[in-house]
């Protein structure tokens, strides 16, 4: 095949790639299956690994960067962000409406654009010559940190767009970038699982995700993006209105959110508020509020602006669902990492169609901030209408032989002293022995994203620590032996111990990463078990590993580092395992089918990647390593076996020749790959 031809079916690939991607990501009609979209990926990927003299940066193969941003750069916006103002009630923007009227000319004629107010990070982005160049947060509306790569990785924007026919090619996009509702609990889910604290609310999550330095973890969370601005560089604006704007954004294949309405007057603007308070828990993203604005690009210039706002626009919320009971206790709960966690036992009070008992006090300092004492009539909301929390005490309301409330000295369930370490907000239960812990850890272990142990719920768990059949999950491995004594046990019955037994020895086939996952090692989730199978291929080699050799696999911190070595030092932690070990668990794993054969050259081997590569992307290499039995590490150390040099390669490349490490140039390093 010549080079034209290649070149004509790279950009063939690429336009079906982006076609099929606003087909999902933003009309929400995907017409491919998972299996096309993932081949023709692939197939473009090869040929750009091939012929790299075609790889442009708005391909859809670059929309994750492969080395982690150590900061993020300060860049001044074109044109300021400003804030809104906030209105609450309809006798509020009836005066807005007045005002507007009043600083126009007398009968002048004016309408309005009114769109759902995200609740997400405000965004810039920056186009020129069709490709996106840079985008920026809204920081102090001045000035904000540039986030491109983070966003790029949102598949709903276009990193290339046609704006021939919209008559420019340079251009600023505003917008808002958000976490949709089930996406945030699933990923709260995911954090509790590996021991972290839960996101707040899903502009929280979206911000602290914008925040990350490694774009391949940000790839990993679906953040969405909404665009309600449009203003054209070069040529000059030519666009009349907002609506024309909004409109000219969805032609250019922008994700807009398309229940925006124009209004004639405010009456129509209060109709559409109240509309959307209604139905606002039906969308799949939060929103606290309308945006109001007026339509006519010349009358928002002649209306200005005041020293943070618009006079053309304004924020008219929603008024935030609150109710008042009274706090009846504070109780707290261990988790299996030892964290004890407050919640509030309520007086039950109906809040957003549910009946709530219970609230969140999230941690010590939360309840010293709030003031919060059993008795009180407390003020409770739904964070994000997700989870319910307080967020005022009724002081004045107050018994007068009310005391401040102090937080446990001692573990609820071991009675064990509490510890507080350092720059950490939780109390934590060191005894690993507790009960409570205990449960969790064997309840994590069977858990469906773990072992997947069938028949083995909380419950059950509960009952075999009760009766004694089991003080750990290596203990659930001998329970084949005692099948008569567990069918005796109530709502036990032979079936129902047969078939837990078989769930027990069904879960030996789980993958490795599961096996780390159900562990129980703070801070590894499903992620970072997967990054550490995948590295290691074996529990013991895992376990002989240094912190310095987990911390330099790309995607583990050093939290997540310290916590495993941490784990496999303690006895009682190694007494387990070496149960699993007995019971048959298998420790190591193969490369999987298909991946490709071990090379000598390769296997064992660990390769850092520096500089800029022109055949592939750093994950492209980066697999075709581990496909070979080799690992890829982050930084160089006298550990290093090859470090792979692209261009302008840094500080590493000096380390490497420092160390007398060898250095392969990209070229070396494809050879080395052909033998």
């Amino acid at each position: 095949m010549n080079k034209n031809k290649i070149k004509q079916e790279i950009e063939q690939l690429r336009r079906k790639i982006q076609e099929y991607d606003y087909q999902y990501y933003v009309l929400a009609q995907p017409t491919v299956s998972d299996y096309e979209y993932d081949r023709l990926l692939k197939r473009l990927e090869e040929l750009e690994a091939q012929h790299p003299e075609f790889i442009s940066e708005d391909s859809p193969t670059r929309r994750v960067s492969g080395e982690p941003t150590k900061i993020f750069p300060v860049v001044r916006h074109r044109k300021p962000m400003l804030s809104l103002s906030n209105t609450y009630n309809e006798g509020e923007i009836r005066d807005f409406d007045r005002r507007v009227r009043a600083l126009l000319r007398p009968g002048e004629a004016y309408e309005y654009i009114c769109e759902l107010k995200i609740d997400g990070v405000a965004m810039s982005l920056i186009y020129e010559n069709g490709r996106l160049q840079r985008a920026v947060t809204r920081g102090d509306g001045e000035q904000g940190d540039e986030v491109t790569n983070n966003v790029k990785t949102i598949r709903s924007l276009p990193l290339r767009i046609d704006s021939a026919g919209a008559g420019f090619d340079a251009f600023e996009v505003r917008g808002e970038v958000y976490y949709p509702r089930a996406e945030f609990e699933k990923l709260n889910r995911e954090r509790s699982a590996a021991g972290e604290p839960p996101f707040a609310n899903p502009r929280n999550s979206a911000a602290g995700t914008l925040k990350l330095q490694d774009a391949r973890i940000v790839a990993g969370r679906p953040l969405r993006m909404f665009c309600y601005y449009l203003d054209p560089i070069a040529p000059q604006n030519s666009l009349q209105s907002h609506y024309e704007a909004l409109q000219t954004l969805e032609k250019l294949r922008f994700p807009v959110n398309r229940h925006y309405r124009r209004c004639q007057n405010v009456e129509e603007v209060i109709e559409y508020w109240r509309e959307w308070g209604e139905k606002k828990h039906l969308l799949p993203f939060e929103v606290d509020g309308v945006v109001v604005k007026i339509n006519q690009f010349e009358q928002q210039q002649r209306l200005g602006t005041t020293a943070k706002s618009p006079r053309w626009a304004i924020a008219f919320k929603f008024a935030t669902e609150q109710a008042e009971t009274t706090l009846l206790n504070i109780r707290w709960q261990v988790g299996r990492t030892g964290i004890v966690t407050p919640v509030a036992d309520l007086e039950p009070v109906l809040l957003l169609g549910t009946t709530v008992s219970r609230a969140t006090l999230h941690n010590p300092d939360e309840i010293a901030r709030l003031d919060v004492r059993i008795g009180d009539r407390v003020i409770i909301e739904k964070g994000g209408e997700i989870i319910p929390k307080i967020v005022q005490v009724a002081a004045e309301k107050r018994s007068p032989g009310s005391v401040p409330y102090t937080p446990p000295g001692r573990c609820p369930v071991c009675q064990t002293q509490l510890v507080r370490p350092a720059g950490e907000v939780a109390l934590v239960c060191e005894n690993v022995a507790c009960p409570a812990q205990v449960a969790g850890r064997i309840s994590h272990f069977a858990a469906r994203k773990a072992l997947d142990i069938e028949g083995l719920g909380e419950k059950m768990v509960e009952l075999l620590l009760k009766e004694g059949f089991i003080k750990d999950y290596g203990d659930l491995y001998v329970l084949k032996h005692r099948k008569e004594e567990l069918a005796g046990l109530e709502r036990m019955g032979e079936k129902s111990a047969q078939n837990l037994i078989d769930g027990i020895e069904a879960s030996k086939t789980r993958p490795l990463a599961r096996l780390i996952f159900g562990l129980g090692i703070r801070y590894v989730g499903e992620g970072a078990a997967k990054l550490l199978a995948r590295h290691f291929r074996s529990l013991d080699r895992l376990r002989e590993a240094s912190m310095e050799e987990i911390n330099d696999i790309h995607g583990i911190g050093d939290k997540t580092a310290e916590s495993v070595r941490d784990f496999f030092e303690r006895e009682e932690n190694l007494a387990v395992l070496e149960k699993l070990r007995a019971a048959g668990m298998p420790f190591e794993e193969e490369i999987p089918p298909g991946a490709g054969e071990a090379d000598d050259r390769f296997a064992g081997k660990s390769f850092v990647f520096t500089g800029a590569l022109a055949r592939f992307t750093r994950e492209q290499a980066g697999e075709l390593v581990e496909k070979r039995g080799g690992k890829v590490v982050k930084s160089v150390s006298k550990n290093t076996d090859y470090v792979v040099a692209g261009e302008d390669p840094g500080s590493k490349f000096a380390k490497a020749k420092e160390l007398g490490i060898t250095i392969l140039s990209e070229e070396e390093f494809a050879k080395m790959l052909e033998k």
